[in-house]
């Protein structure tokens, strides 16, 4: 169990700016449906090999369970390897210059980034937010934080413990 660093809270990211994140990688997510159409269609026309645009027909054609199920895979997957590959950020997060950290402070692990990416696939974490923190972030020890104000903030701290030391030139 890590400890809770109260800079962590005091900047985490507001509901409504991690709402904007969903939405925004949600968007993310549906680009990368017609992506991959477009793509199907483009090696159609240049190859003449169809495999890829049957795959597409096929995922245009599933019922509302398979969607969703796809459709979270996906999402799992994007959000899994871009917080990790970029340190606690998605495309979304990016745009609302808000990334996740530990509960302590400190970069969080791949099994962090796992940990917390499974458990969105509860039914009903959306519903966690009606509460303090969503359960993917309480289950995964992780944050959301306003980048700005986090650095800022410990910027300030660290300047603080510096006064009154000496400085060798």
């Amino acid at each position: 169990m890590r400890k809770y660093l109260i800079t962590v809270d005091r900047n985490r990211a507001q509901k409504l700016t991690r709402l904007a994140n969903l939405i925004i990688d949600r968007i993310i997510i549906l680009l990368i449906f017609i992506a991959f159409g477009a793509i199907s269609a483009l090696i159609f026309n240049v190859t003449g090999s169809d495999l890829f645009l049957n795959i597409t027909m096929k995922l245009s054609q599933v019922n509302r369970f398979w969607d969703i199920l796809i459709t979270s895979i996906v999402y799992f997957t994007y959000a899994l390897l871009m917080e990790y590959f970029t340190k606690g950020r998605t495309v979304g997060k990016y745009i609302t210059g808000s990334k996740v950290v530990c509960i302590d402070g400190t970069q969080p692990t791949f099994n962090d980034y796992f940990i917390r990416n499974i458990s969105r696939l509860v039914p009903f974490d959306i519903l966690s937010f009606l509460g303090e923190n969503g359960w993917h972030d309480k289950w995964s020890e992780t944050r959301v934080i306003n980048i700005k104000n986090y650095q800022a903030e410990i910027q300030a701290k660290s300047e603080i413990e510096a006064l009154g030391t000496k400085e060798i030139a």
